[in-house]
């Protein structure tokens, strides 16, 4: 690294993590608004933190930059604890639903980059840019703006592409966490919706709402094992579809494993306790997501952004509002109108201007709150995990071509 970076190893910035979960705990507990409005306690800690390390740069040209591989495990953690609680009987109940979020996550592809690319062209700046500002970093997240920056920079005129791009996923992702959790409080208010704590949280422990099962290093171990023969299993099997030319990443092999283990494992090994649906693993979601979120969140660099402030801002500010828009009047109605549809509909905020992780972390938040609805956290995912990309591949490139 060179003089003017200073490398945080992965250990330290794992440790780092937990110190901005509790940051955000203490800040959430002491400003009720935060929690009011449904703000994860990992969003409140790792933007206070990037902000922190953008202080640090501004006053010394250092710059703080983190290993996170072990954030990346905790995803896949976290996928294959999703995994595990899911039912097939649930799945096929949610076949319908499913259907429908597929549906609009399609339709809203093409929104989103029809939205950048007519406010592009309102401010006076490349088409292409405005479509590096929609699904391209937005939908598409980090991994979808760096795979098309070259083609972009190289064919369509806009040189700092990957500059533009990983700004916008980095902007995006703070504006999901931050929109996500006000969008289901309107809902429920606007509605008069309200859930229920009769049936357990798939990931974390409610706020308010008691449950007499013990959490003991028995059942946690139990879960954290299964959890790890999934991921193994997962991981031969994500190497081999590698080996045939085939790019999938490692949570999806690894969640589907844990799904299939979690509905024959109970049928086969019926004197074994399974722990789908228990505390012990609710626990294990919501450590994994928070950190991933809270190491995802503090790591941002925000002195690479300052420079394209100005017309990137003005871009997500339009696909921000067109965003809360469609989700209170046509993905909310669409989806049922119900309790249910309020906690998606937190998560698609996440999930259209975020990451699938951002949508689970504002589902998660609202859940806390207002009870389970878990259904959403099996659907959300898989759309997340399965056809985005492939859809959203082919929309840039049509609008690209345009």
């Amino acid at each position: 690294m060179g003089e003017n970076v200073f490398m945080v190893e992965d250990f330290l910035a794992y440790t780092l993590g937990i110190v901005v979960y509790f940051l955000g705990m203490k800040v959430n507990d002491h400003v009720p608004i935060l929690q009011e409005y449904n703000i994860p306690e990992p969003v409140t800690g790792g933007i206070l933190a990037s902000l922190f390390c953008l202080g640090w740069y501004l006053g010394t040209g250092v710059e703080i930059v983190f290993d996170l591989q072990t954030r990346d495990l905790f995803l896949v953690y976290f996928f294959t604890a999703i995994g595990v609680n899911a039912r097939l009987k649930d799945l096929a109940s949610g076949g319908k639903p499913l259907a429908i979020l597929l549906g609009i996550t399609v339709c809203y592809i093409l929104f989103q980059d029809t939205i950048g690319l007519a406010a592009a062209r309102l401010i006076g700046v490349e088409d292409a840019i405005g479509l590096l500002v929609g699904s391209a970093s937005l939908i598409g997240g980090h991994g979808t703006a760096i795979a098309w920056a070259p083609e972009i920079a190289a064919n369509h005129g806009v040189p700092n592409a990957l500059e533009i791009g990983i700004a916008s996923a980095t902007l995006g992702l703070v504006i999901a966490c931050l929109m996500g959790g006000p969008i289901a409080k309107f809902l429920l208010a606007r509605h008069r919706l309200y859930g229920s704590f009769e049936s357990r949280l798939t990931v974390g422990i409610p706020h308010k709402v008691e449950d007499t099962e013990r959490i003991t290093h028995v059942n946690i171990l139990g879960a954290l094992l299964l959890i790890h023969i999934a991921m193994i299993i997962g991981y031969v099997i994500s190497e081999s579809i590698a080996a045939a030319g085939f790019k999938l990443p490692l949570f999806v092999p690894c969640m589907l494993v844990a799904i299939l283990l979690s509905n024959l494992g109970p049928a086969v090994l019926p004197n074994i306790r399974w722990p789908a649906k228990s505390r012990a693993l609710a626990v294990i979601t919501d450590f994994s997501l928070s950190i991933f979120i809270a190491m995802s969140l503090m790591s941002m660099q925000l002195w690479d952004i300052a420079d394209l402030a100005g017309p990137l801002l003005v871009l997500l500010g339009v696909q921000a509002v067109a965003t809360a828009l469609f989700i209170i009047f046509v993905f909310f109605r669409l989806m049922g109108g119900d309790y249910q549809a309020a906690v998606l509909s937190a998560g698609f905020a996440g999930f259209t201007l975020g990451a699938t992780p951002t949508a689970i972390a504002n589902m998660t938040a609202v859940t806390k709150s207002h009870g389970p609805a878990p259904m959403a956290f099996i659907i959300l995912p898989l759309v997340g995990a399965f056809f985005v990309d492939i859809v959203n591949a082919f929309v840039i490139q049509f609008f690209l071509g345009l």
